[in-house]
């Protein structure tokens, strides 16, 4: 009996507690053969990676280039992470690439991959033949998912503590294993750490060039630094620059206004936290944080850095075992003197921000799109 996609996902670990590298390496040997891997752009960093690579991916598109990009997570539909010339991938083609890849592969193999891992080898199969791939390194560098193909450019996005359990506990341990993921090239974008300058400095690497993008002027300010990285891996490419056709470049979840006074963003770390005040306070706004947090993240910190801008915050409830005790979120707004309640409706005389994770927001939009 065919089980769907869907069906097959649902059945599968998200990650491992361990990695084991092994098993990707093994898939990857028995699918190879089966594809014409295209030229492979691979982002790595911690912040900016979906911007960077959906900015480039849009622009190769509008430059005839056949281009897949492949990001993660999603936030409404798994369709999103797969993004191919112009459009999030359609269900009859994942449903196919899935049949083609369960009679490719072994089942020993199957049963070992995990959800990342499969999926990554979705895109790898629908990518052949293509010009490029867009490559979103999923929550490291060295031992990704990703990396088992070779990459012909690395773009290394900005770099800051986030799931130390696997990368490490320092800026110089984190940065080493994701630049380690770079086979060939790399371009560097602004860091906020000198250690990642250190680091990049042994390899094959040139440093995000500048440019003036007043005529896009309808984007969040901190999306232009990586946009920069995006234009910088262009010039590289020598491909001509027409800034006219990012004019309709569409960008989810990323400081993305839904509505005059509602503004998402899948941002849940104290970087993410960090630009995203500076946006708002940029506009002298502050707004109502809705918010929940998995209980890895330092929302101790998030709600720190986001306290100048907010006025309230309202706990939205998100059905996830990896959320963050309610208790332990409301004890860290009581010591920070933040209002708090639970989020229930949208008012229109309140400014929002939903913030937290990719699923605060997807919570938030199966709420506020029922409404």
């Amino acid at each position: 009996m065919k089980i769907t996609l869907n069906e097959f996902l649902n059945k599968k670990a998200m990650y491992y507690d361990k990695i084991d590298y092994t098993t990707i390496i093994n898939a990857w040997n028995q699918l190879k053969t089966h594809i014409s891997l295209p030229y492979v752009i691979h982002l790595v960093g911690t912040n900016g990676k979906g911007s960077t690579g959906r900015f480039l991916a849009h622009y190769l598109f509008k430059k005839n280039y056949k281009t897949l990009h492949y990001s993660s997570p999603h936030i409404m539909k798994f369709n999103e992470r797969i993004w191919i010339n112009g459009a999030d991938v359609c269900d009859e083609v994942l449903e196919q690439t899935h049949e083609k890849l369960q009679i490719l592969l072994s089942q020993n193999v199957i049963d070992k991959l995990t959800y990342f891992e499969y999926t990554t080898l979705l895109s790898f199969y629908l990518s052949s033949n293509f010009d490029y791939l867009v490559l979103e390194a999923g929550l490291g560098g060295e031992f990704d998912a990703t990396n088992v193909i070779e990459n012909n450019l690395s773009l290394i996005t900005t770099i800051d503590f986030d799931h130390q359990n696997f990368l490490g506990n320092t800026i110089q341990e984190i940065a080493s294993t994701k630049l380690r993921s770079c086979n060939n090239k790399m371009i560097i974008n602004k860091q906020l750490h000198k250690e990642v300058y250190e680091i990049a400095s042994s390899y094959d690497c040139i440093k995000v060039e500048d440019f003036d993008l007043k005529c896009l002027d309808f984007l969040p300010t901190y999306l232009l630094q990586n946009l920069k990285l995006s234009l910088t891996a262009l010039k590289y490419l020598k491909i001509d620059i027409d800034l006219k056709l990012l004019e309709d470049v569409k960008l989810f979840g990323r400081c993305q206004k839904i509505k005059e006074n509602i503004t998402i963003d899948v941002g849940h770390n104290p970087l993410a936290a960090l630009v995203i005040k500076n946006e708002f306070e940029s506009k002298k706004e502050k707004i109502s944080l809705v918010y929940n947090c998995f209980e890895d993240k330092d929302y101790k910190k998030v709600l720190e850095i986001l306290k100048p801008i907010i006025n309230e915050v309202l706990i939205i409830e998100v059905e996830d075992n990896r959320i963050v005790q309610k208790n332990a979120l409301l004890e860290v707004c009581e010591n920070l003197d933040l209002p708090n309640s639970d989020f229930i409706n949208i008012s229109p005389s309140k400014n929002y921000l939903v913030f937290g994770s990719f699923s605060v927001v997807e919570e938030f939009l199966k709420v506020y799109i029922e409404r």
